[in-house]
């Protein structure tokens, strides 16, 4: 069990993420971030499976075949793609649905901050990019979703954190599905 290390993890990713939200405007969100991670089914597995260097969901998932943690956190956490699934009233299958701003400018915050955390002095400023690249393939989401989210870290790394988070702050902070990509950034080299 590792409950001090687990804990300096979640308090310095929470506050991480708050400030992030500060910037965009989202207090309230920032605020409450990750609260169930306090929970006992969260807490306790994050403790018994802490690394220090990912999140304990991987190592708990290699050790029993599934995440409770996850499973408990994703269900309670508006700012994750699981999140966003519901029955598809048509043909009763569970689908992606588009996840709204308020909680995709979250999700961003989230990645940059856990990309920061676990990747310390090592951090890249396209490494949250890279890392939803990695997992894009296999997350359920919506195609809206899924662009906004790379358009949004995509802006990150060719923009730089303040003129994101300005953005997000002016475009993000409502429940609508759309915000103006105005920009390509294919084209572009980072400076």
């Amino acid at each position: 069990m590792h409950i001090f290390g687990h804990l300096r993890t979640i308090t310095k990713h929470h506050n991480r993420v708050m400030k992030y939200c500060f910037k965009c405007g989202l207090y309230f969100q920032g605020f409450f971030h990750d609260l169930s991670k306090l929970s006992f089914p969260e807490f306790f597995n994050g403790a018994k499976y802490y690394t220090g260097t990912r999140s304990p969901h991987f190592k708990e998932r290699e050790a029993k075949g599934y995440s409770e943690a996850w499973m408990h956190h994703k269900g309670r956490n508006k700012h994750h793609v699981d999140y966003w699934m519901d029955n598809n009233a048509l043909n009763h299958h569970l689908e992606p649905v588009d996840m709204p701003n308020r909680y995709l400018a979250e999700s961003i915050c989230d990645r940059l901050a856990a990309t920061e955390i676990y990747n310390g002095k090592n951090s890249k400023k396209d490494g949250a990019l890279n890392y939803f690249y990695k997992e894009a393939s296999h997350l359920p989401m919506t195609k809206s979703t899924h662009d906004r989210l790379e358009y949004l870290l995509k802006y990150y790394v060719y923009k730089g954190p303040k003129a994101l988070f300005k953005f997000m702050k002016k475009n993000m902070r409502n429940k609508k599905t759309e915000i103006p990509m105005e920009e390509s950034f294919d084209e572009r080299t980072e400076d």
